[in-house]
């Protein structure tokens, strides 16, 4: 055994003190804290074991599965015998059908009255005089069939709970197994050898031995000559039903099992190496060196978790909940905070996100592809343009005959076109609104911990962005009426670009910049268009063509095709059963196909955002939304036949409105971003940095505005706690000497699951070992 060592003895309560920490946290400890797991079928006595070592019963019972959440026993050797919850703290038991009635109410809470299970663990502390230091956790048994209203897979979600914690480098594995069943099927010593091959870190029990054919005994695999394992085994004697039905005393019981080894043939020589308080010691040593053991990466892991939680201890640390002057002070720090962060979240240079875009960067894209595409969009269509231009010139000469274009005809389809460009703009304010909300509520996350004071800012910041909000839109449709209230015919860039000339100089721009990569990304092809099937491809957009590829190392390149004369319409998904995604095409207005036969190519993409996002990509290309066609072309038969005088009119008026609505257009693109970053997005930043530390004051009282939240300041406590407790995990460690001899880990075993070990050869006789100095593994003896 190790030679004495005060410190040693701390070592167990010192990871039950971190377990709880963490716990106490609802996060799973960072730490890979060394545990002992408690693993074996249903009905293998798992239970009896735990309630042995403790002498209580405290611990659920009946048929199936009864341990359905894992159970965190903390066993604390002290004068008074007493049990607490950790989710219970302060509340003291003492009587123990209390503490297993809670056990129980607890596991229904999370999993139902339906057996089933869940991986969320109860931890509990027995304080007693009867116990030795040791943590261990209770697991739930294996099982092969449902029963009840459990889920058709319940074996594997047992498998799978039971790996979360045997798979753990620091954790000891206890297989126990009942020796009145064949040890070749035992589920427990299948599934430790999985996750521990060379033995390092299972023990074995051996429950049920009173149980065994007469004439039959276990005392080979006692002595680990069949099935070995590098720790040995370890037996015991459990309560019979009837024993447990009957309340018979645990000591008694204890008492019972140490004459059962005394008095039986085959273990009465080995009596001092088998029963539960040997069993107890054993764990107890080999837990304690196998945390010292660890010790050197689990200061290393201390280390860091201290050091990670010195900033926000500091912080807790200075903090009086009591006193004003620091509420103050927290309440200036808070707001210059979320001044910052706002202005980094719109201006850039805040945590990026690599999952999609928020604050300056999206509105940015509203301004440059959403609003741009908002107003292509309402592009007139050239047959209702004409006929409507038709219809003006008529009703304006009424019964006369017009020998000369009427100017009133080009002001009146002007405006009507002036008036549509009201809506994209109303639309643009709306998509920046909707961003600038996002931001200040993100921007507020910095305030959780004083929920009042978080929720009293948005609401100060989203009154001030909504009045902000209806005075851009008021000076937007301002601008409109402006632009309505006089044509400038004078203006250099109209008339003196014709049609011809506008196109060539459209193309011009596009060869420029022919080179340019507009969009990346996946989009899917349809491959059968009845089931619906479809096929992922990375597109290249640029400024004249559209490519695709077979992934995103763009090394395969599957098509490609230019974008002259090409327009992009919607498909509606249900006409081809592609489920609830959504689908664009591209076309060419000439007819002739895009992809071998296809007239047009379909193009699927995940959401109705990205298809919104293609199209604006593509409008940069060059390449405009289809116009919608009318239902009944009956210009004709409403006009009559149209005489060249006429239709020499209608096509002047056109080309009039088309470069009169270029200008319009270009004017009202350029001054709506530029009217709602000055009157939104500046205005806001402003009345941040200036009029929001004011309006917090003046909204009511700061002492209940910087009142923290419960959670928060369970969070405060907690943090410290764990940060105590680190702390002096770090300096309990460093005072554990470095000279303890500890017992080394037994030699391998010859691992031979079909028959026993060959024997040893002779060796000398040695004295037989005492209690306090066995070893895990016991040397084979000749009976």
């Amino acid at each position: 055994m190790a030679s004495y060592n005060p410190f040693m003895d701390q070592l167990i309560p010192l990871v039950n003190q971190l377990q709880d920490a963490f716990t106490s946290l609802g996060m799973s400890s960072p730490i890979d804290l060394p545990q002992i797991s408690v693993i074996g079928g249903q009905s293998a006595g798992k239970s009896s074991v735990l309630e042995n070592f403790v002498g209580r019963d405290f611990l659920p019972r009946g048929s199936g599965i009864v341990t359905r959440r894992p159970l965190i026993l903390q066993l604390i050797n002290s004068k008074s015998e007493w049990a607490e919850f950790l989710h219970q703290k302060g509340k003291k038991y003492v009587d123990f059908d209390e503490v297993r009635r809670e056990i129980e109410a607890e596991t229904d809470r999370l999993t139902g009255k339906n057996k089933g299970i869940s991986a969320v663990p109860i931890n509990l502390r027995v304080y007693s005089p009867h116990v030795l230091n040791l943590t261990l956790i209770d697991l739930p048994g294996m099982t092969r069939v449902p029963v009840g209203d459990q889920p058709h897979d319940i074996e594997y979600q047992i498998k799978d709970m039971l790996m979360q914690f045997i798979t753990r480098d620091n954790c000891l594995c206890l297989a126990v197994t009942p020796a009145n069943s064949d040890l070749a099927t035992s589920d427990a010593l299948k599934m430790t050898r999985e996750v521990d091959p060379q033995g390092l870190r299972t023990i074995g029990v051996l429950t049920k031995l009173d149980l065994m054919d007469e004439g039959t005994d276990a005392r080979a695999i006692l002595d680990n000559k069949v099935f070995p394992l590098r720790r040995g085994y370890v037996g015991v004697v459990n309560r019979s039903q009837k024993d447990i039905d009957g309340r018979k005393d645990i000591k008694a019981a204890v008492a019972a099992e140490r004459k059962f080894f005394l008095t039986h043939s085959a273990y009465r020589d080995m009596a001092d190496r088998l029963g539960t308080p040997y069993l107890q010691k054993v764990l107890n040593q080999t837990l304690t060196n196998h945390i010292r053991d660890t010790l050197p990466q689990l200061r290393s892991k201390l280390q860091g978790e201290v050091m990670s939680m010195e900033k926000e201890v500091e912080e807790y640390k200075l903090f009086r909940p009591d006193d004003p002057s620091i509420k103050t002070k927290a309440l200036l720090t808070l707001v210059q905070s979320y001044s910052a962060d706002f202005e980094q979240r719109i201006e850039g240079g805040a945590a990026i996100s690599m999952k999609e875009l928020s604050g300056g960067a999206k509105i940015n894209k509203i301004f440059h592809e959403r609003f741009p595409f908002e107003l292509v969009k309402l592009e007139f269509d050239e047959q209702e343009l004409r006929k409507e231009i038709s219809f003006t010139i008529k009703n304006l000469y009424g019964v006369r005959v017009g020998l000369f274009t009427p100017d009133m005809a080009f002001e009146q389809v002007v405006k009507r076109q002036i008036e549509r460009l009201k809506n994209p703009s109303i639309k643009c304010i709306d998509m920046v609104f909707n961003e600038l909300s996002e931001v200040v509520k993100k921007s507020a996350e910095g305030m959780e911990r004083y929920p009042k004071l978080r929720d009293e800012t948005e609401r100060i910041l989203t009154t001030y962005l909504r009045e902000q909000e209806q005075r851009c839109k008021e000076h937007i449709k301002l601008l409109v009426e402006i632009e309505l209230s006089y044509m400038n015919t004078n203006h250099p860039d109209f008339v003196g670009f014709d049609l011809a000339a506008s196109k060539g100089r459209q193309k011009k721009t596009v060869q420029a910049l022919s080179s340019q990569v507009i969009r990346k990304g996946w989009l899917s092809l349809p491959v059968s268009l009845m089931k619906g099937s479809s096929r992922e491809y990375w597109f290249v957009l640029t400024a004249e063509s559209l490519s695709w590829y077979k992934d995103n190392e763009e090394k395969e390149q599957k098509y490609s095709f230019r974008l002259e004369e090409m327009k992009v319409r919607d498909i509606e998904a249900g006409r081809f059963s592609i489920g609830k995604k959504f689908i664009f095409a591209l076309f060419y207005t000439n007819g002739k196909n895009v992809y071998k036969d296809k007239e047009q190519l379909e193009l699927i993409a995940q959401s109705e955002e990205d298809v919104e996002n293609w199209k604006a990509s593509l409008l940069r290309a060059g390449v405009y939304p289809a116009s919608v066609k009318s239902a009944v072309d009956d210009t004709d038969t409403e006009l009559g036949s149209v005489d060249p005088q006429l239709e020499r009119q209608v096509e002047t008026i056109r080309n009039l409105v088309e470069s009169y609505m270029a200008i319009v257009s270009k004017n009202v693109q350029d001054m709506v971003p530029k009217a709602i970053m000055f009157m939104m997005v500046n205005k806001l930043k402003n009345y941040i940095h200036t009029d929001l530390l004011p309006m917090i004051y003046s909204s009511g009282d700061q002492n209940s505005l910087m009142e923290e939240s419960q959670q928060s300041a369970q969070k405060r406590e907690e943090v410290l706690k764990m940060y105590h407790a680190c702390k002096e995990a770090l300096n309990l460690i460093s005072d554990v000497s470095a000279k303890t001899v500890t017992t080394p880990l037994p030699p391998p075993v010859l691992d031979d699951l079909r028959g026993p070990t060959p024997p040893p050869p002779p060796a000398p006789t040695r004295p037989r070992p005492s209690n306090s100095s066995s070893s895990l593994s016991s040397s084979t003896r000749t009976r």
